[in-house]
């Protein structure tokens, strides 16, 4: 997610380069051919221009309006887990006691009981960043190169799922995450099995039981949302039509533009014959401005359909897992040193 006060022109004109040079260089090779080579009969009119300009309008902005949806309903559904979270963090250190229990349970137990809950929990946390961050075939950060062509890449990149749990983990949870596919179902399997084994030992009561399996119901309830929009994609019809209609908008539209404005120049030809006939020129930077716009409207609701490949169009999925995981190990009780710290900020993009 980019967190500057505002997108700099800057860094969209670095993010757009490669697509306008391609743009200039398009306008040019026509330029120079109705220049140097008369093609003043080969022209389209404005009629059709404008009908299919206006169609790509529309599926442009149909796109836009359906692809934030999708990257505002992300943020909603994290927005649930750093809730749930939390509670079930306050939940586990409060409804764990011995109240119930046959036998007196020391504060020691009770307290290594919360941790290991409350680790687990983080691991979950952690599985479902790195199931978000997975690739698929239709997201957009390998073709189109997007933060990565500057070398920051989400945290996920640079260090395997094994070595991130390894610390919230036992030995033999570790062992049976690893080896199911879904590590983040089998994560919130084993909450629910330890629950049930503390309630028959009455270090949990039968009410509080039934309110932590509720909070388990909804974590997996707000997994299987975000897990939707991970491996739903935008409807690939949609996607791959509004692109080839956009780039035949542009590619029709050298057709139309350079011979208005040979006739422009022709129109004051006479008082002005130098400028007159360079006018066609000035189609260069006209054109190369209005396909940059419609090409790059085109791409920031190609590269958001996904809202969790980590670029700077996404859910900050990292630092809001993070963020939790600090609330949740400083209410255990633990000193900063021990709780690592917030992912770092790379050219205003969260992770």
């Amino acid at each position: 997610m980019y967190i500057g006060r505002v997108y700099r022109i800057m860094d969209m004109v670095k993010w757009t380069r490669f697509e306008t040079f391609w743009f200039i260089f398009i306008i040019i090779i026509w330029v120079c051919a109705y220049y140097f080579l008369d093609l003043q009969w080969l022209r389209i009119p404005w009629t059709p221009m404008a009908l299919i300009g206006t169609a790509v309008a529309f599926v442009i902005g149909f796109q836009n309006n359906a692809v934030y949806g999708r990257i505002w309903e992300a943020r909603k559904i994290w927005g649930g887990i750093v809730n749930t979270s939390r509670t079930f963090g306050v939940f586990v250190q409060d409804m764990l006691s011995d109240e119930h229990t046959k036998e007196s349970v020391s504060d020691e137990i009770i307290a290594e009981e919360v941790k290991v809950l409350t680790y687990r929990h983080i691991a979950w946390m952690t599985a479902l960043r790195y199931a978000m961050r997975s690739k698929k075939l239709w997201e957009t950060t390998s073709s189109h190169k997007t933060n990565t062509e500057w070398g920051i890449r989400p945290p996920e990149k640079d260090s395997p799922l094994e070595e991130e749990l390894k610390p919230y983990l036992s030995k033999s949870d570790m062992e049976h995450v690893m080896s199911k596919d879904n590590h983040q179902t089998a994560l919130l399997y084993l909450q629910s099995h330890h629950i049930r084994k503390l309630k028959d030992k009455g270090i949990i009561w039968e009410f509080s039981f039934l309110e932590l399996e509720g909070l388990i119901k909804e974590l997996f309830t707000l997994q299987g949302q975000t897990e939707r929009i991970k491996n739903f994609p935008y409807p690939r019809q949609y996607a791959s039509l509004n692109h080839y209609f956009m780039w035949l908008l542009l590619l029709l539209l050298p057709m139309a533009l350079i011979p208005q404005f040979m006739d422009i120049g022709k129109g004051f030809a006479d008082n002005y014959p130098i400028l007159g006939q360079i006018f066609i020129w000035f189609t260069v930077p006209i054109y190369s401005a209005v396909a940059w716009m419609f090409h790059t409207m085109e791409r920031i609701g190609r590269t958001g359909e996904n809202p969790f490949e980590g670029t700077s169009n996404d859910v900050p999925i990292s630092t809001i897992a993070r963020g939790i995981e600090i609330d949740l190990r400083q209410n255990l009780g633990e000193v900063k040193d021990q709780i690592p710290p917030q992912f770092s900020t790379d050219l205003n993009v969260q992770w």
